[in-house]
């Protein structure tokens, strides 16, 4: 089966940087896209940003400008370079992968504090 492992998340002060990475294992036959989403207490589960097979990437305005997304040379694993986070940016952060059907990690807690 497909699975999705997220790592590195983690508490880091106003003004800091993390990097996240989702590990994928598992036949994937026709990879889309993968992306990351986030939840924060007592809101729904946001899109953080995407990147597609093609290398073209897409980004929530509220991160544009401080996260960057991308994926090693195998396609097998994303990252989430998290720069300049905020209090706001508090939340479990979840990878996601579209193919033929769609997985999601188990999520990472990223704690910004101020």
């Amino acid at each position: 089966q497909v699975q999705l492992v997220e790592s590195g998340g983690g508490l880091v002060q106003a003004g800091g940087s993390l990097t996240l990475s989702c590990a994928v294992s598992g036949p994937i036959l026709n990879l889309h896209a993968m992306g990351w989403y986030r939840q924060a207490p007592g809101k729904q589960r946001e899109f953080v940003a995407l990147i597609f097979r093609s290398g073209g990437t897409s980004y929530a305005d509220s991160v544009k400008d401080r996260f960057t997304i991308s994926r090693d040379n195998g396609q097998n694993t994303v990252y989430l370079q998290m720069n300049s986070l905020k209090a706001e940016d508090t939340a479990v952060y979840y990878c996601n992968l579209e193919t033929t059907g769609t997985y999601w990690g188990q999520g990472t807690q990223v704690t910004v504090s101020s």
